[in-house]
């Protein structure tokens, strides 16, 4: 547990999912932690899966379905070099005319060092973004966070916080 953090929980598993409303059209969902705010609690993040609708298939266009986890809202789905966004997953479907030839891109839940956790989310919330491109159906993103919650010292939380909400 990084200093100036104490664990208070034991690993909790939070499912998460957002669904667009119509074909190719950003959704954004606010899943709540329900911190305690007042004990200065905040929630460190050890891994995310995150499973994006696969496209559909539209011959003579390229199709895909981007999704992003980040720690304050956003109005576009992220990527990983902003620093509010933890994690991203992006289904696509390139055509040429003919026949399509699917990829995907998901950030690596757990990165490949060693360490501790891959994040900390300080305030209340946490938000799951998604949207199609040239789809035909609307896209949806599902995934789990894993995490504990934790107490912060007062200058770790205020620091925490201030970071986060400034990163928006």
């Amino acid at each position: 547990m990084p200093k100036g953090l104490k664990e208070t929980s034991g690993l909790i598993t939070i499912g998460f999912s957002a669904s667009e409303v119509g074909p190719n059209t950003f959704l954004q969902n606010r899943i709540d932690l329900q911190l305690n705010v007042l004990d200065r609690e905040v929630f460190v993040v050890y891994a995310i899966d995150m499973d994006p609708s696969p496209p559909d298939e539209v011959i003579g266009l390229n199709t895909a379905c981007d999704s992003s986890l980040s720690t304050t809202s956003r109005t576009t789905v992220g990527g990983l070099s902003q620093s509010n966004v933890m994690a991203v997953g992006e289904r696509q479907i390139r055509s040429s005319g003919g026949a399509g030839v699917g990829f995907e891109t998901i950030s690596s839940s757990s990165p490949g060092t060693q360490l501790e956790y891959i994040g900390i989310i300080a305030t209340n919330d946490f938000f799951v973004q998604v949207e199609g491109r040239n789809n035909v159906n609307p896209m949806e993103v599902q995934g789990k966070l894993y995490g504990v919650r934790a107490q912060a010292s007062a200058d770790v939380f205020a620091a925490l916080t201030q970071s986060e909400l400034l990163s928006a």
